[in-house]
């Protein structure tokens, strides 16, 4: 089981998901956009649990997507 973290910012975020003895498995910067993001968690969609995203006045069209 993987869980995700999303640290968003004005023109990226940074991705990291760690299994659950807290191992990261996937540590990246990406650009804002979501084609990208999807394609890069794409890869461990059947392990993800849950992934959060900072909560910021930008953060609508990621919980959108």
């Amino acid at each position: 089981m993987l869980f995700g973290g999303i640290d968003l910012h004005s023109n990226n975020c940074f991705v990291v998901l760690s299994d659950d003895k807290d191992t990261v498995v996937y540590s990246k910067r990406l650009p804002n956009h979501l084609a990208i993001i999807c394609t890069a968690l794409g890869q461990y969609q059947q392990e993800l649990f849950a992934v959060f995203a900072e909560s910021t006045y930008s953060w609508y069209w990621l919980v959108d997507g």
